[in-house]
Formats: C-alpha cells, sequence, structure tokens
C-alpha cells in the first residue's frame, strides 16, 4: 500500500486498556493481557503493510511492578512464552526486535529470551518493533545522564536506552487518558499526540489508520513558522 511521502514513519503507542477490557468483557486480567498481545501482534502486520518502519508498543512500565503479585507472575511467564512462540515468526517477516528498558529485574528465564529474540532478529531491516518492557522515561534519562560527561544532545541520546530509534512522530494513547505516562519523554518531545477512547484490545486496523490520518492533517513547524 503506498503512503503519502509526509506519513509517520515512526510511530509510539502506549496500549492502554487490558484490565479494563478484561473487566468489560467479564474474564481474567490475564486474558485481557492476552487480547492485548494479540493484538500488538496483529498491528504490527498493519504497520509493515502500511510503510511504518518503527513501532514502539509500552508492555510494562517501571510503575507495573506494584501490580498485584499474581497479575505479574502471570505476566511474566506470558511474556516469555509470546517470546518464545513469536520470534521465529517475525524474524521470517523481517522484523528486528529491540528491548528498551531495566534488565536487572528481570528473571533468568524471560532474560534469557528477550536477548535471543533480539539475537536472532538483529539482520532484520524490514520494521523494528521496539518493546519498552520494565521502561520508565525518567529512570532511561537518569541513568544517561549519571553517565554524561557533555558533547550535547547527541552524545546523549547514544546513553539512552536505545540510540539508534528515531524519535517518533507519532504517539498514539488508547484507553481514553490524555497523558504520556513516563513513556519516551526525551524521545517525543516533537511527537505529534493522538489520544483514542478504544481499550487496547479493541482498537483495530480502521482505528489506526485513521490515527496516521490524523497526523497527516496537522503541520510540524517545530517552532518555526
Amino acid at each position: 500500500m503506498t503512503r503519502p511521502a509526509a506519513a509517520a514513519r515512526h510511530v509510539a503507542i502506549i496500549t492502554d486498556g487490558n484490565g479494563r477490557w478484561a473487566e468489560r468483557n467479564d474474564v481474567p486480567t490475564l486474558d485481557g493481557h492476552r487480547a492485548g498481545a494479540d493484538n500488538v501482534k496483529a498491528r504490527l502486520r498493519d504497520a509493515v503493510e502500511l510503510g511504518i518502519t518503527e513501532l514502539t508498543v509500552y508492555s510494562f512500565s517501571t510503575e507495573n511492578w506494584s501490580r498485584p503479585a499474581k497479575e505479574v507472575a502471570g505476566l511474566m511467564e506470558m511474556f516469555a512464552d509470546r517470546i518464545s512462540s513469536e520470534t521465529p515468526e517475525l524474524k521470517a517477516e523481517g522484523v528486528r526486535m529491540r528491548f528498551i528498558g531495566r534488565r536487572d529485574r528481570i528473571g533468568p528465564t524471560l532474560l534469557e529470551r528477550i536477548e535471543w529474540a533480539e539475537e536472532e532478529t538483529a539482520a532484520n531491516d524490514r520494521l523494528t518493533l521496539f518493546i519498552a518492557f520494565d521502561y520508565g522515561s525518567r529512570a532511561e534519562i537518569v541513568a544517561a545522564a549519571e553517565r554524561y560527561d557533555g558533547g550535547g544532545e547527541d552524545a546523549f541520546r547514544e546513553l539512552l536506552y536505545a540510540p539508534e530509534m528515531h524519535d517518533p512522530d507519532l504517539l498514539i494513547r488508547t484507553g481514553g487518558d490524555r497523558r504520556i505516562s513516563n513513556y519516551l519523554l526525551w524521545q517525543c518531545a516533537y511527537s505529534e499526540l493522538v489520544f483514542r477512547d478504544e481499550l487496547w484490545p479493541d482498537f483495530g486496523r480502521e482505528e489506526l489508520v485513521a490515527s496516521l490520518a490524523e497526523f497527516d492533517s496537522r503541520e510540524r513547524r517545530f517552532g518555526g513558522r
């Protein structure tokens, strides 16, 4: 599918609403997270078809550790299983996987699978999927600042979790809230923001296309006239 030259190529999403979706559908919370993971996979395929070259999704924040222990344990197990089952498929489809965030609090099994997925898909260049896992933007910036010894913005960027990541053209948040929740604060300094009311598992291809169309309709001046 041909996209206009001005269309967003680098897109970040706050995939909010899995828990509320589970409540609304009277299913366990973990089923909501499974539905959300299924939707990430579906929208990733749409992103490839729509000409997006970088997609960043917020899968687990530094604040999510405060959730009930049973939910967190279930999420960790689900992430490990998903990485194992989906990495070969993503590799075959030309998707590169990169995880951004802390790695010192992740269990050894999940950490091994994260590193394996990154290694398996490192040579792919059709689309890069950045997965923000145990991620908090303030923590990222503080960690970079502790090592920064001057050199300007480019030198500082090199100290972030993924210095090769482009600044997102567009940040989408689902679930109805109008905030960015400690997500890519440095990278999204000039991103266009689109807030959607759909809970993440209900955010389909049509909603993604509408979000991209809203981006296309805006004039980006970056402080100029």
